[in-house]
């Protein structure tokens, strides 16, 4: 990774089935810099209920937006870069990320939904159903033109490709 990028960090988001954790993963390694699921930062309570079944909601994931922005802020207080996979679908948690960190940069993967939902289709073992698909895709509030800090990336095409246009947006950023 480029040394003047310090206390850098690059949140991946965007629907269920986008590739943020394989993408996430490639990225943390091609760039030699930390890597961080967000779902490993969610509190106990809400593993129980997901565990149970149970959809979270806005109120469940604020203590869990708190540690990943405690996270970035700790990772931008000691000059590390570090890539964090998160939804982040709404607007309000990406505020909430942001919230005293200064150098965060959100990377959406975007595809349309018939492209997700094959690649849904194709996944063994995966948590979350399709029939969530829709929801995840209603709950998403695209960045409007003040959020400055979001870099939108297309999905369509290898996984490669995509790693690449990951790593050429991280590169463009000053």
């Amino acid at each position: 990774m480029d040394k003047q990028l310090k206390g850098r960090v690059f949140i991946v988001m965007g629907v269920a089935g986008s590739g943020k954790s394989s993408l996430g993963e490639a990225l943390g390694k091609a760039l030699n810099i930390k890597f961080i699921d967000g779902d490993d930062l969610h509190p106990k309570a809400n593993i129980l209920k997901m565990a149970a079944g149970q959809h979270l909601n806005d109120n469940d994931r604020i203590p869990w937006l708190e540690r990943i922005r405690d996270a970035v802020f700790s990772i931008e207080k000691n000059n590390e870069n570090a890539i964090i996979v998160c939804s982040a679908l709404k607007r309000q948690y990406r505020d909430l990320i942001c919230e005293g960190n200064h150098q965060v940069t959100f990377l959406l993967l975007y595809g349309e939904f018939e492209l997700v939902l094959k690649r849904m289709l194709a996944r063994k073992n995966h948590f979350m159903p399709t029939a969530l698909l829709k929801s995840q895709f209603d709950a998403l509030e695209l960045p409007q033109e003040d959020e400055k800090n979001i870099i939108k990336i297309d999905i369509d095409g290898s996984f490669e490709e995509v790693v690449e246009r990951c790593i050429i947006a991280i590169k463009t950023i000053q």
